[in-house]
């Protein structure tokens, strides 16, 4: 099972970051410009983790900062005007979610600056330079996505020993999330089947019947803020499939689903917090590290496999962090 490191050790970590002595600029208020691709109720928990956290580092709502929020519904399209609005405004800084939104918001400016609190591969997609200079304008916290979905793979292998053909939901177009996990599936015997999908009601109702259509023995989803915002809609539709799933987050156990390995996603809009609380006394975001995931949870549920009529292997119960029960 992969190394778990405590709360405390999470922050010891990110006080070691450089800090410069300036103090905060006595009287200012700041503007935090805050973008993303979703709604403000599908990611209202996420939020508040980064509100705690600026809360916890002195920094109170109204007094010495204000946050003006961009919400795109679902619509990237909209994001490059919404990210050229944040830089009208004059913001001090931009925090964006993961996706597209931190491209929308390098694209509308190279000066402001940029912490995301996730994103898949900002090295390879030229976002930043190297993790550890990233260089320009934009900085936060990278969720291995890529990797992790090899991880998933296997205990989705695990889960249903007898399992040949997987369907994964992907959305159009291209895509560097399933790189690594191709030769793996080669490696465990295992048939993809990759099935195109927009992240709504009528597309994913459709994936579905393509899985099941396609005989596969169980779904992998992708991260990713669209699918996210349906996790209920994705967990309800597993169910009525009756096919096992692995979710890359807790959320969609939250809401009824299988299993679920990864990190956890509060921790990006923490260290988010911790970055802004940086930037605003001084730091240059050049200055600070891209840090990834650094602590994962497999969570199993048992409701859930007896909804879909499936037993999970004890030795498996045995490796996860929680069974719910």
């Amino acid at each position: 099972m992969d190394k778990e490191i405590t709360r405390r050790a999470f922050c010891s970590l990110i006080l070691t970051l450089p800090f410069p002595a300036r103090a905060q600029q006595a009287g200012k208020m700041f503007r935090i410009g805050f973008l993303d691709n979703s709604t403000a109720s599908s990611i209202a928990v996420l939020v508040k983790a980064f509100l705690q956290e600026l809360t916890t580092l002195g920094w109170i709502e109204g007094k010495n900062f204000t946050i003006e929020y961009r919400f795109a519904e679902q619509k990237n399209e909209r994001l490059p005007e919404l990210a050229a609005e944040l830089v009208r405004l004059k913001v001090d800084l931009i925090v964006t979610s993961g996706g597209p939104t931190p491209f929308a918001a390098k694209g509308a400016t190279t000066t402001i600056p940029i912490v995301m609190t996730n994103s898949t591969d900002p090295v390879g997609e030229g976002l930043i330079a190297s993790l550890a200079r990233p260089g320009g304008n934009v900085t936060g916290f990278a969720g291995l996505a890529s990797e992790l979905n090899t991880k998933r793979l296997e205990i989705l292998k695990d889960a249903v020993p007898r399992l040949t053909r997987v369907g994964i939901l992907r959305q159009q177009g291209p895509n560097t999330q399933w790189k690594e996990i191709r030769p793996a599936a080669v490696a465990l015997k295992l048939k993809l089947e990759e099935i195109e999908t927009e992240p709504d009601a009528k597309g994913l109702e459709s994936a579905f019947k393509t899985a099941k259509r396609k005989q596969v023995g169980a779904i992998m989803m992708p991260t990713g803020r669209r699918f996210f915002v349906e996790r209920k809609r994705i967990v309800e539709l597993a169910v009525k499939y009756r096919l096992p799933a692995i979710y890359s987050q807790k959320e969609y156990v939250d809401e009824g689903g299988l299993m679920s390995y990864g990190p956890d996603i509060t921790d990006g809009y923490r260290l988010a917090a911790v970055y802004v609380d940086k930037i605003l006394k001084g730091t240059k975001p050049a200055e600070l590290p891209v840090h990834q995931a650094m602590r994962f949870h497999f969570i199993i549920s048992l409701p859930a496999a007896k909804q879909i009529g499936h037993t999970i292997p004890y030795e498996l119960l045995w490796r996860a962090n929680e069974v719910r029960k």
